[in-house]
């Protein structure tokens, strides 16, 4: 380097490089501040110097002055040949290489190095391993290139082994280990992370502990430290959350104002409220009830409302008195909606799911729904909708969007045991976004021991760019029904769908079946009933059905309520002809954490119109998915001859069932179940009472079970006993259902 004093205000006549070995001459002189023909001077130079060593180009930089001349000897940082992880066993070479800065031909540094060092320290961290260490070595190769080797030695995995509270008097340790996502190490969280300290997921613990308390009505909760302790072996943490429960208030009043013009009546939003004075306070309820509100105010058409809750507490009595204010809103449209992150689904297949477009009033419940309806896709991790001001417009907003997508594309394997199918394998192929187009194809094959499927199914959700779905099945069914009515049968055939929504929550479906039966391999010994329809038919068949769905969930819900009624018409040619009815409820109360109520029913009623109605058509009852404690068809008219399950024309089952924690770990995924089963099963047209045993009264049974979300698919167990029950009727105490796909 130049000595500082060395320098004269004389003019620089050239500059020279040396050392120099893939870096051009002139692009060192670029990134200098004095050319040739300036004065030199201290600053200027000591500035060059800088600004060489700040392109992270050189190893070491030179400048010396011979006569009016400047020479600048650099020492270039060799070039990366390859990056290679070794010692990495829990964490792939991709996954590393995604993280880390350095890579093939770029420039070696060693502050980068530094840096991906503890890049991937912390992803042994975000994995449990707080014990990793990253050492670099550097492989010097020709041409001034190298190698770089991150040796890594992975260490145990840094488990958490004990979670503790201080200050918690209403609810216990182990209350409040069940609502946070961190979990004391144990044998079956092996399929689990969550044992494994993660200060991200700690901070989240925190927030889930927070909202806990508040929705509990302990509206003064606080938490004042949660500290992590690393043992001194460094394979374990201590988890210490110090909390300030505060008091607990109740609601003592509720009450609503709004400066909407127009609108003197702000009583008549009550209904609206999702809680009532006298209620413990829950944070929750109140978040849903300015959604309910800001909906309801929005159908009288208000589209701009600003809901503000005015809580005001009265630590004397521990009440709380709630107001909310309804205000005009920013009046505002939407100017444009802009969408990122679909690298693969069409921008028209998120844009069709917006319950708003361009130029429509900004309305913040229809934006919260948009993100509701892109998520129930099932195309996206995650989906995040931000509001901007307009640059041009004061009045208008831009919705951006910001998409994260998944794979959408599925292999089936499954095996299992029912005891109604007996073990069976399942194999499926299926895309949910075909092409990026949301429709929706698949395709499986089941085996089982009493029978084969095979389904191949396409949907298109959107048809004709209209909000309508459309699609068809083709199938192909064999069933082994030698121990319920001496015979076997199969069906081939196709169908057709579609459906619209009249509503959010209400819609109409549309179905024709074309399909060929047959009736096979009948004993010698069968009820004369079976034996006469040996043989093949054709069922041409068009039905509809309207379902209104106010569950929260539609596979495992806890609240709300489902309706539905259908017809099907059969004699648009082929051989059936009968008219069919069939209605189903369903009812779910969450009564308490992890206690869900639900009453669920359906009614089923066929006339023949013309003919009689095959034994492949009618109602049988029993079985897992009916009547538990009675076989499948265990309810049914039968042969009394031969002991034949000959079906009804109508049937009917209601079921009570109260579903409850077991107070296991979370993380075992079991619950149990306790039920009521309720039904009958009908006539057949033609039978004769004489040769067929039959009633028509109600059969009861009752029982429990146990629910196991395993890693492996979902398992029921019921232990069912029939209370009320005819001579006739065939029973079965256990049934056990277990299916995996993965």
């Amino acid at each position: 380097m130049l000595p500082l004093g060395a320098l004269h205000a004389q003019s620089l006549e050239n500059i020279r490089v040396e050392g120099t070995q893939r870096i051009e001459d002139a692009t060192i002189r670029s990134y200098m501040a004095l050319q040739e023909g300036d004065r030199i001077d201290t600053e200027r130079v000591n500035k060059s110097l800088k600004s060489l060593f700040a392109t992270g180009l050189f190893a070491d930089v030179r400048i010396r002055r011979e006569g009016n001349d400047l020479v600048v000897a650099v020492v270039e940082n060799p070039v990366i040949n390859r990056v290679v992880f070794e010692g990495n066993k829990r964490i792939k070479d991709e996954d590393l290489q995604a993280e880390v800065r350095m890579r093939p031909r770029s420039v070696y540094t060693r502050a980068r190095v530094l840096s991906d060092v503890e890049r991937i320290q912390e992803i042994y961290r975000r994995a449990g391993r707080y014990g990793a260490t990253v050492e670099p070595k550097v492989i010097q190769q020709d041409q001034n290139r190298v190698d770089l080797v991150f040796e890594i030695n992975e260490g145990p995995i840094t488990y958490v082994r004990k979670i503790s509270f201080n200050g918690n008097t209403h609810y216990s340790d182990d209350r409040l280990r069940d609502e946070i996502l961190t979990k004391e190490t144990a044998w079956y969280r092996f399929l689990s992370s969550s044992d494994t300290y993660d200060p991200q997921r700690m901070a989240f613990d925190r927030e889930k502990l927070r909202r806990f308390y508040l929705s509990k009505g302990y509206a003064d909760f606080a938490i004042q430290s949660a500290v992590a302790e690393l043992t001194p072996d460094r394979e374990g943490f201590f988890l210490t959350f110090t909390v300030d429960e505060g008091a607990r208030y109740k609601i003592s009043r509720i009450g609503i104002e709004t400066t909407l013009p127009e609108f003197d009546n702000p009583d008549v939003l009550r209904e609206e409220l999702t809680f009532a004075e006298g209620d413990w306070y829950n944070a929750d309820a109140v978040e849903n009830s300015i959604q309910a509100l800001t909906d309801a105010v929005g159908a009288l058409g208000y589209a701009f409302v600003d809901i503000k809750p005015d809580i005001v507490r009265n630590r004397e009595d521990n009440t709380i008195e709630i107001v909310f204010r309804v205000d005009p809103g920013v009046r505002a449209y939407v100017d444009r909606i802009e969408i990122n992150g679909n690298l693969r689904t069409l921008d028209e297949v998120i844009r069709r799911e917006f319950r708003l477009v361009e130029g429509d009033p900004f309305n913040t419940a229809k934006v919260r729904r948009t993100r509701q309806r892109l998520q129930n896709l099932g195309f996206f991790k995650s989906v995040d909708i931000q509001t901007e001001p307009s640059q041009t417009d004061p009045d208008k907003v831009t919705l951006k969007v910001t998409v994260e997508e998944q794979s959408t594309g599925e292999v089936m394997l499954g095996a299992g045991y029912s005891s109604t199918d007996g073990a069976k394998i399942i194999f499926g192929l299926g895309e949910r976004n075909l092409l990026g187009t949301g429709q929706q194809l698949n395709f499986s094959v089941a085996l089982a021991q009493s029978g084969t499927e095979a389904d191949i199914s396409f949907t298109e959700p959107y048809f004709l760019n209209r909000d309508l779905s459309a699609g068809f099945d083709l199938f192909r069914v064999t069933r082994d029904w030698q121990d319920e009515s001496s015979y076997d049968y199969q069906t081939t055939g196709f169908a057709l769908r579609a459906g619209y929504g009249y509503s959010e929550n209400l819609r109409h479906t549309w179905r024709y079946t074309l399909r060929q039966d047959e009736i096979e391999n009948v004993d010698s010994d069968a009820s004369t009933f079976i034996r006469e329809q040996e043989g093949t038919s054709v069922l041409s068949q068009i039905g509809h059905k309207l379902t209104y769905d106010r569950r929260d969930s539609r596979t495992d819900p806890t609240e709300g309520y489902i309706l539905g009624f259908g017809n099907d018409v059969a004699g648009l040619g082929g051989d059936a002809r009968f008219l069919r009815t069939n209605v189903n409820a369903g009812q779910y109360f969450d009564l308490a954490d992890g206690y869900v109520l639900g009453f669920t029913g359906q009614f089923g009623y066929m006339f023949k119109l013309g003919r009689d109605i095959s034994i492949s058509h009618r109602y049988f009852l029993g079985g897992e998915n009916s009547m538990r404690g009675f076989e499948a068809a265990g309810i049914s008219p039968r042969d009394k001859a031969t002991g034949d399950a000959l079906g009804s024309n109508w049937s009917t089952n209601e079921s009570a069932e109260l579903r409850f924690p077991l107070g296991t770990p979370e993380e075992l995924g079991l619950s149990g179940k306790a039920f009521v089963d309720v039904g009958t099963a009908g006539k057949f047209d033609g039978m004769e009472r004489s040769e067929v045993d039959y009633s028509s009264a109600f059969r009861v049974s009752a029982g429990f079970g146990v629910i196991w979300r395993s890693p492996m698919g979902p398992m029921n167990l019921n232990f069912g006993f029939p209370l009320v029950k005819e001579s006739f009727d065939e029973t079965e105490m256990i049934q056990f259902n277990f299916g995996t796909r993965f």
